[in-house]
């Protein structure tokens, strides 16, 4: 990982991977996956990134299109409740998007220390 120093922030790489036309893989969905996977909840996940429901079940739907077998599967509430969880094709897509990351944040890394080199310290914007 990068440090910040409080006058030079350390410039910022985030990765957005194109699939079809305008829809995106990025940190935002691998986020919920994340959260998906932890809290075994869609809602739950949601409200931990502030989150509506419809707009987490909006997204999980849009990842689910996206990709030949599910990414996320969900049952609904009942004697035991609802729940959802990653299947084997999203805890791989989630982990192949962190490796498309950690390479590419590794690989960027002069480059980005450069960038930061060049910046005008914070105080004296």
């Amino acid at each position: 990982m990068t440090q910040e120093t409080p006058t030079h922030p350390t410039p910022q790489l985030q990765i957005r991977i194109q699939l079809h036309g305008k829809l995106r893989l990025g940190p935002g969905k691998a986020q919920l996956l994340e959260a998906i996977r932890q809290s075994g909840s869609i809602a739950k996940a949601g409200q931990s990134m502030a989150m509506s429901y419809k707009r987490a079940w909006s997204l999980v739907e849009e990842m689910n299109r996206l990709f030949a077998t599910p990414l996320v599967i969900s049952t609904r509430g009942g004697p035991k409740g609802g729940g959802a969880e990653l299947t084997e094709t999203g805890a791989l897509i989630l982990r192949l998007y962190r490796a498309v990351e950690a390479s590419s944040l590794q690989s960027a890394a002069p480059q980005l220390a450069e960038i930061k080199a060049a910046m005008v310290p914070e105080d004296d914007r």
